[in-house]
Formats: C-alpha cells, structure tokens, sequence
C-alpha cells in the first residue's frame, strides 16, 4: 500500500466544536499519524500520515466533521511522506 502524507487546512465553524478531539480519534481508528491544532485565524490544521486509502477516508470526514462543525472549505496539499511521527496527537 501506498504511504502519502496530506497536510490540511479546515475552514468554517471548527473551534470549540470539538473537531481536534475527534479528528485523533477517528485518525488512530485508521491507524495514521500526525497532528492536528488550532489556528489563530479560525481554521484547523493537521498533517495525516499513512495508507493512501485511509488518509482519504480521513479526508472525506473532514468535510463533515463532528456533530456541532460546519465546515465549508478542506484544503488539501499532498507532499511527500517522511514517516517521521510517532502518534497522533493534538498539538497546541
């Protein structure tokens, strides 16, 4: 399988909904690495790293997000994956 890495950034109603809390879980429910924090600007940012297939799904929830997101714009950039992370986890 394929390794790539997507580095993210999530725009719309996606602070103080919860959305870092379960984009690790649903990222360690697929096994990838990475991160994922706040932005002052409002936005979410996060790098997925692992099989292409379960980065994808990754993506495709973040278009939606949890329960109380509303999220209008995922911005996507592929680059190289350097498979240099441990975990998942949030970072501030």
């Amino acid at each position: 399988m394929d390794k790539v890495r997507a580095h993210v950034y999530i725009s719309g109603f996606v602070q103080g909904v919860f959305f870092r809390s379960n984009t690790r879980k649903m990222a360690l429910k697929l096994d990838l690495k990475g991160y994922v924090r706040n932005l002052e600007d409002g936005r979410v940012e996060a790098i997925f790293e692992g099989d292409k297939d379960k980065v994808l799904k990754m993506l495709e929830w973040c278009k939606v997000g949890p329960p109380r997101a509303q999220v209008t714009n995922v911005d996507v950039k592929w680059e190289k994956y350097e498979g240099n992370f441990t975990n998942f986890e949030i970072v501030y």
